[in-house]
Parts: structure tokens; sequence; C-alpha cells
């Protein structure tokens, strides 16, 4: 397992990449297929609304791509 300080920088550094090169960075697409794939599911689900299965699906994509 990663050390926390480090996934912190990789948070970090893959958030500030995505900012910088918008879609053309490589973990823009996922986080945004992740959450609205969440969106769906907040809308679908009676106990989950459409903001927090976006905020969720967005999250899950996103520790996907930085926990390697």
């Amino acid at each position: 397992m990663s050390e926390p300080n480090d996934l912190m920088d990789r948070a970090k550094a893959e958030i500030s990449g995505m900012a910088k090169e918008g879609l053309g960075h490589p973990s823009t697409k996922p986080v945004l297929t992740g959450a609205a794939i969440g969106a769906v599911a907040g809308v679908l689900l009676p106990v989950v609304s459409l903001p927090l299965g976006l905020v969720a699906g967005a999250g899950i994509a996103f520790w996907q791509r930085i926990k390697r």
C-alpha cells in the first residue's frame, strides 16, 4: 500500500493536470464517466440524490486512477 503522503501528492498532481489539460488529460474522461454513472444511479435509487451520486461516482473513478 502507498504511503499517505504519496497518495496526496499523486491526487494533487492528477487534479492539477486535469485542470490544466482539460479533456486532453487521461484521467478526465474516466472521472467524468464515473460522475455520469453516479448521477444516473442517484436518479434511479430512492436513497441517493443526483448530486450525491455524481460526487460519489466521480470520487470512485478518481480513486481508481490514483490508487495505483
